[in-house]
Order: C-alpha cells, then structure tokens, then sequence
C-alpha cells in the first residue's frame, strides 16, 4: 500500500442545524480496509455520506486519491457504497441488479453483463443470476450488494454496518469472505460498525469515534493494547475492561505512587484469582462454553470483572482473593486520557 486513499482535513458536517461531525481529520492509505468504529449517534454513517457526497461537508475538504472532491455531486466521486438495507431492486434479477448502476451510465450492455458475471464470480453469487431478491437469504442479498458495488471498479469502497442483518453464524461467515474479497482486490475500503469483533477481525486499522470526533486511529493491536482514552478502553473488550481509582482498595503488584485524580484499567482476563490479594466478594458468574465471566464487589462498591476457566470458577456469594500485575495495568487521567509514567 502507498499513497493516499482518502483524506478528510478539518470536516465537519450538520444535520437539521446540529454538528454531529467535529473538524475531523483522517487519512486512509491507498488499498488500506480501514474500520469505523463507534456506538449509535457516533457519527459514523455521516462521515461516510460526506465523503459519498450525500451529504454537504460544511468545514474542511474531502480528497480522494489525488483529487479533491469535496465539491463535487456523488456521480463524480467514482465511489461505491453499500448499504445496511442491500438496496437492491425487487422486480430485477441479480444480474439486472449488478449491472443497473453500469447501464445508466450508457456501458454497453453486452460490456455491463460480462462486468457483472464476473463481479458475481467473485463474491460467491454467479448460480443466483437469473434469480430475484426475494428468493434469495441474507447473505445471498448481501453478496449482490458487494457484486454491484465492485462492478464500478470504484476508487473507494464505502460499507455501511453491511453485516448487521446477518444472523452471528452468517455474520461470522461473511467476515471472513470481506476480508478475503479486500485482500484480492485491494481498493481503498471504509467499513463502518458499531461491532467491536467484527473491527477487531477486519481491519487494517480502526478508527474510533463518539459524539462525532475521532477517539483514536490505529491498529487493532494498538487499540487492544494501548487505548488512547477510557472511552476506547472501556468500548472495545466484552467485558469492558475495569477500571477503578487509582487510590482504591485494589492495587495492582508493583504499582507506583499515581497522580492526583488518576484512574487504573485492566481487562478481565488479566485478574488473577488465587491466595493472595484483595479481598472481594462474588455476586454474579456467568458460563460461556469453557470460559466463566465473575463479577466481583471490592470493600467500598466498586465491581470488577475476571475471566476464568469455567471449571475452576467460584460460587456466588463466597469471598475471594484476586490480584493484578503491574505489567497488565493501565493508567489514565483525571480527564480520561491515557498516561505514560515517565
């Protein structure tokens, strides 16, 4: 990958007289499958109708590739997007479907026919071309959709929560196929969720969001291991990751003395449960296959989570013990941003 995909540059963007995009600043690497992540009312899907141009941006400028497109009607952009909804038309088949968006630009139509079989090829869905959306599954609909949005040969891949209708089996599935079709085809793709796991799987990078501005941008290593700001660390990990005061009952092995107002976090799996530590009280456990999530109450109220093996796991309303390594805590500030103990 090299080069620039897409660049927005100090964008903001209104809806019904209201900010919800706060001069964002973000670039995406040419052939890079960047993820959008963040919860409802993040902003997501308006950063991806402004850079599709439905929607005005109304600060900074959009570029993709080399060419700046902030003014230009969605026509112009040479971008494809899909939707949640697929969006496909009932009374056509697939291959009228696939090769609409091509016909109404004037391909001839044996060119737009040949386009779309082999765009179908592709994603799995070449059997189903003489067939109608409504005989056709979830996934089915879905892979048109992808069909349709290739056969543009676009600049940039826009997806927008495409596999939010799928059950988690067929969810699961299509993961993978995205990220295979992203990896033979290396366009410059934009992919927003608000599925942690699905982030976590697909990207290259992550870009989360909340309240319209950008938390962090970074690998989902980087997102995992070193989150920007407590929003991050507690919205990615199910459970999130605990986080109590720095001057609580529960000191992490090793821990040094922290500033004024400073908070700690840890994720579930890094508490150890043993013979030593702090005492805390068990209220809830919940089974998941061979894993156990305890829920525990610390002297004070405060209430962490730990993830053990089910086999070993304790019985509600016993008291046990529970320590946390240095190593495997992180550190943030009164205001919610990670700190760096120098």
């Amino acid at each position: 990958m090299s080069g620039i995909g897409l660049e927005l540059a100090g964008v903001s963007a209104a809806y019904r007289g209201t900010t919800v995009l706060h001069e964002v600043d973000l670039t995406v690497t040419r052939g890079e499958l960047l993820v959008v992540l963040g919860p409802s009312g993040a902003g997501k899907s308006t950063l991806l109708r402004v850079v599709a141009g439905l929607q005005p941006a109304i600060t900074g400028r959009v570029r993709i590739g080399d060419r700046d497109v902030t003014t230009l009607r969605p026509g112009r952009r040479n971008v494809s997007m899909v939707f949640q909804s697929y969006a496909l038309f009932p009374h056509l088949t697939v291959r009228d479907n696939i090769t609409f968006g091509l016909e109404v630009r004037d391909t001839p139509r044996a060119v737009a026919r040949d386009r779309a079989a082999a765009a179908a090829a592709v994603v799995g869905c070449a059997h189903l071309l003489d067939r109608r959306p409504g005989q056709l599954s979830g996934g089915e609909r879905q892979r048109v959709a992808l069909a349709r949005a290739m056969v543009r040969e676009p600049d940039l891949f826009l997806l927008d929560e495409p596999l939010s209708n799928l059950d988690q089996e067929l969810r699961t599935e299509t993961r993978g196929e995205l990220k295979a079709l992203h990896l033979r085809l290396g366009v410059t793709t934009v992919h927003v969720t608000h599925d942690q796991t699905e982030a976590l799987v697909l990207a290259d990078r992550i870009a989360v969001m909340r309240a319209g501005r950008l938390e962090q941008v970074g690998t989902p290593d980087q997102i995992w291991r070193t989150p920007a700001t407590l929003f991050v660390a507690r919205f990615v990990g199910s459970p999130p990751m605990n986080v109590l005061p720095a001057d609580g009952p529960l000191r992490p092995a090793g821990m040094p003395v922290l500033p004024a107002g400073a908070r700690i976090g840890f994720r579930p799996e890094a508490v150890r449960v043993g013979q030593d530590g702090t005492d805390v009280t068990v209220e809830r456990v919940d089974v998941v296959g061979e894993d156990a999530y305890a829920y525990l109450r610390l002297a004070g109220g405060d209430r962490i989570a730990v993830r053990l093996p089910a086999a070993g796991r304790p019985a509600v309303g016993t008291t046990v013990r529970c320590t946390v390594a240095w190593a495997d805590t992180h550190v943030f500030d009164e205001a919610g941003h990670r700190t760096v103990l120098g």
